[in-house]
């Protein structure tokens, strides 16, 4: 398997849409824009998945929490882990904001923390999706406390939103393929402006 790509999220109709499910949202996109085949549900390893020649989509069945759990029994190596993209919702960008990092800590996010912890290493890509309001300064204007963030996490994109979406998920394509087939620094130089 050459690469494994992963959009986190939580699986059920009631978190579809939903600021937490960006991953999936942008793996949907990927996997239509670059004709995989449907979905195949992998009962064992609790994840829907979709080939296409060397590359893998994999989107957790676990809840975000434990999507490692789905995400490790395809990456059987640290070669593998090198190889393998994660995309995900970040409070911290604002939305329209895209970064591609790699071999950073979870930063608090716990779909990434669990993925870090199943795979024992931190040494694979990241594609970041804002999902938060921009302020004036165009920085992230995120909620406040624990409860206000779990709320506006679970909380559905408005109409305005989604059409913001996706001319990200376009972006988050272009990024994914960049890295793909230009190698990770290249990619991170190119979108990470």
């Amino acid at each position: 398997m050459s690469y494994i790509i992963a959009g986190l999220g939580n699986p059920g109709e009631e978190y579809e849409n939903t600021r937490h499910n960006t991953g999936r949202i942008m793996i949907e996109y990927f996997r239509k824009a670059n004709d995989f085949p449907d979905w195949k549900e992998d009962k064992k390893n609790k994840a829907l998945v979709s080939k296409n020649g060397s590359v893998l989509l994999v989107e957790p069945n676990h809840f975000m929490n434990n999507s490692g759990e789905s995400v490790s029994p395809f990456v059987k190596s640290l070669k593998a882990a090198e190889k393998t993209i994660v995309v995900y919702d970040d409070i911290d960008l604002p939305l329209g904001v895209i970064k591609i990092s790699f071999n950073r800590s979870s930063g608090g996010h716990n779909g990434l923390g669990s993925i870090i912890k199943s795979l024992k290493t931190q040494e694979f890509v990241r594609v970041r999706v804002g999902v938060s309001k921009m302020s004036v300064k165009g920085v992230a204007k995120k909620p406040k406390g624990e409860e206000a963030v779990l709320k506006f996490l679970l909380g559905s994109f408005k109409k305005d939103e989604m059409l913001e979406l996706k001319k990200v998920a376009k972006r988050v394509n272009d990024a994914l393929l960049a890295v793909m087939n230009k190698g990770r620094e290249k990619a991170m130089g190119e979108f990470n402006r």
